[in-house]
């Protein structure tokens, strides 16, 4: 029970059992949460055909409503945390990040220091491929917007494949994550580099789903664009770091490099 990934879903049929099989095809004994928040076309029932097939391997945690993306991974690393497993990873559900990239962001924080390892598509190598372009011009927009508001020394701030070193999730007093949409995203990145726990981006490709209906909206968007001015507000004058760390502090690893990383997960 050392790695596992926390896959959020809502009317994903179309892609989830094959993500599923994807990631165990990778014979790197990945173990697979998957939260769906009652998927009208029936997500929830393909993953519960395939769990005989992976016992002990593949859970369903299955939520009455439509919850949002932030309280699905709070969930999620609650479940994982409280079971004991010591790298727990963020993923969509789309095929928008490889699962052949899982054991990149894995390296960077069993053997070269990480406590966060970002999938990350705004640092060199990285990218996206067959985004429109109003996408791309939104999402990069918001990485710098976030950058400028908060300071945060991270390129990819809304990227959603991330890798948790189980002391950053028990450090982080989950209950006061408040965001719910990508918003979460930037938040817990924002909480564990104010815990002073270490993030190392990681280059990905992001690819557009090929199936399925992409769930940004506007009021996500809006979310983003207020909640980093919170974050901001709150750092500068309100204690944040009191009221999102629990009584633990980070792990101590042996000192590594940003570039050292990089140069070990390519």
């Amino acid at each position: 029970m050392e790695k596992i990934v926390i896959i959020p879903t809502y009317n994903e049929s179309e892609n989830v059992a094959n993500l599923v099989i994807a990631i165990f095809s990778l014979e790197e004994n990945f173990h697979v949460l998957v939260i769906d928040d009652n998927s009208p076309d029936g997500t929830a029932a393909i993953v519960k055909g395939l769990e005989s097939r992976y016992a002990d391997k593949l859970f369903l945690e299955e939520r009455k409503d439509k919850l949002g993306l932030g309280t699905a991974y709070i969930h999620g690393f609650k479940w994982a945390v409280d079971r004991g497993y010591r790298f727990i990873f963020e993923m969509d559900a789309d095929f928008s990040h490889n699962p052949a990239d899982l054991h990149r962001l894995y390296d960077a924080c069993k053997y070269y220091g990480a406590d966060v390892a970002i999938g990350s598509r705004y640092i060199k190598g990285g990218g996206n491929v067959n985004w429109p372009k109003d996408r791309i011009i939104l999402s990069k927009g918001a990485s710098l917007y976030t950058r400028m508001i908060t300071w945060m020394p991270v390129k990819d701030p809304t990227a959603g494949f991330v890798c948790y070193r189980k002391e950053v999730l028990e450090a982080i007093n989950l209950d006061e994550i408040k965001f719910i949409g990508y918003a979460f995203q930037i938040e817990m990145k924002f909480a564990a580099w104010k815990l002073g726990f270490k993030i190392v981006e990681v280059p990905i490709i992001f690819a557009d789903r090929k199936y399925g209906t992409s769930k940004m909206n506007k009021g996500i968007v809006k979310e983003g664009i207020l909640g980093v001015l919170k974050l901001r507000w709150y750092s500068l004058f309100k204690d944040y770091h009191s009221r999102v760390k629990k009584n633990m502090g980070p792990a101590v690893f042996p000192g590594i490099t940003e570039e050292e990383v990089l140069a070990k997960t390519k």
